[in-house]
């Protein structure tokens, strides 16, 4: 019996090797991968010209906003973007409008999803002011829990450590990640009004506010809290060396604790600013290119887990303002992280095995993501071509999220994806969205799908 489709002409990496083979898909999942003679016949026959194939990205931060927020971005836009820069999964945050927080908030919010999505999202939601409502938001799906301690959004009161570690307890009870914004609220507020007293409002001034001591100081805090406790911590977008230092101490001792990078903390530092302004401003800033330095040789050896690009869209005029305390913080990352990547792997920098446990591997493992992130027989087909040859320079202005601006903008980049398939089905074609709105899938939590 033939298959739905034979994917043929390409290269994939096994065992940190790229040898040819083949890749047959039925019913959205890979059955076959195996050299050209020795695959099923099949109804589409695609040759992939012998570019490279990967599993699909995987991005466990990304703010597709929609709701109340769709003029930032919504569903379309956002997956679409995804799709287009080889991200076949994200997990969204539920800092939205209105803030997803409890069962029905986020089934809302699955149910908006569903018509819409170009590639799988799962869903990550806030504390809830409730603690009984917790086991309802897992019923409903949430892949995994988000607590900001920079500024309260949700229902727990961040500056109770009681509080917020019976909260912790109770996710912990069904095995489900919580993720963590890592910077101390105090020492923010603090260091703004330093800033302001001196009627300060530049991008320094910002960074001034956002000292490393910030993150690492709330990356201990939560770390006593969890001591001798088997809850799963992620730590998100590690910005400094003393903050990464300080989630190593911990993993020493053996703690459940992973954390993630951003391409922008990696590949840019505080320099950029010079250049790009607001525009460049994230929440936690760039740091020195001495930081920088330190998180890229950690992520390479496996000791930063994976890479997220936070993506946090927003409007040109939102970023485009005067002073920096009016400025939002963030940038769109779905569409460039690849490729700065596959360019360092194109300079030697990195190697595929390496690319693919960090963009891919480890993020399915950390947020139980079943049959996801490797290209494996039996897995679903979230596949990823690449061109290793293609050159460009990134150009915001070509996204497809509806933020139309990246402090990459103008960088010359070397590998770029030319196919994106998810769950068997082609969605990007050379640039080109050619699937049908709603053919991305929400992922749940193993517990509801029970």
């Amino acid at each position: 019996m033939p298959v739905d489709t034979v994917l043929h002409n390409t290269k994939i990496c096994i065992h940190g090797n790229l040898v040819e083979a083949g890749i047959a898909i039925e019913e959205g999942k890979i059955v076959k991968i195996a050299k050209k003679t020795n695959l099923p016949t099949a109804a589409t026959k695609i040759d992939l010209k012998g570019h490279i194939t990967i599993p699909g990205l995987i991005d466990p931060h990304v703010h597709l906003r929609d709701q109340q927020l769709a003029y930032k971005e919504d569903f379309i836009t956002g997956t679409a973007a995804a799709a287009a820069g080889g991200v076949t999964s994200v997990i969204d945050m539920p800092n939205n409008s209105p803030v997803t927080m409890d069962h029905l908030s986020l089934k809302e919010r699955m149910k908006i999803a569903e018509k819409h999505v170009l590639i799988n999202v799962a869903f990550n939601s806030a504390f809830p002011k409730s603690p009984e409502e917790i086991p309802k938001i897992v019923k409903a799906g949430a892949i995994g829990f988000k607590i900001y301690l920079a500024n309260r959004i949700g229902g727990l009161d961040l500056d109770d450590d009681q509080t917020v570690f019976s909260a912790f307890q109770k996710v912990a009870k069904h095995g489900i990640p919580i993720m963590v914004h890592a910077e101390d609220r105090t020492i923010l507020e603090s260091q703004r009004k330093k800033m302001e007293t001196a009627k300060r409002n530049d991008t320094e001034a910002y960074v001034a506010a956002h000292p490393p001591e910030a993150e690492a100081q709330s990356i201990r805090r939560i770390i006593q809290l969890i001591k001798k406790s088997d809850i799963h911590i992620h730590f998100c977008h590690i910005s400094s060396a003393s903050g990464l230092n300080t989630i190593l101490d911990a993993k020493k001792t053996g703690l459940p604790v992973t954390c993630e990078v951003t391409p922008h903390n990696l590949f840019l530092s505080s320099e950029q600013y010079k250049t790009s302004g607001t525009f460049a401003l994230t929440d936690p800033p760039l740091r020195t290119q001495e930081d920088a330095s330190v998180l890229w040789n950690a992520l390479k050896c496996g000791l930063i887990d994976m890479i997220a690009s936070d993506h946090a869209p927003h409007t040109f005029e939102e970023k485009n303002v005067h002073s920096v305390w009016d400025a939002k913080p963030g940038i769109p990352g779905l569409e460039s992280t690849l490729s700065l990547l596959l360019t360092q792997v194109n300079k030697g920098c990195l190697s595929f095995a390496e690319l693919l446990r960090m963009a891919a591997e480890e993020p399915a493992r950390a947020f139980g993501l079943s049959k996801r992130g490797f290209l494996e027989k039996g897995n679903w087909a979230d596949l990823v071509v690449v061109d290793m040859k293609r050159e460009y320079k990134i150009d915001s202005s070509s996204f497809f999220s509806k933020a139309k601006y990246s402090p990459f903008d103008g960088i010359h980049v070397k590998g770029k994806p030319v196919k994106t398939f998810v769950n068997g089905r082609l969605v990007m074609d050379d640039g080109e969205i050619v699937a049908e709105l709603g053919t991305g899938k929400i992922v749940r939590n193993r517990l509801a799908l029970m």
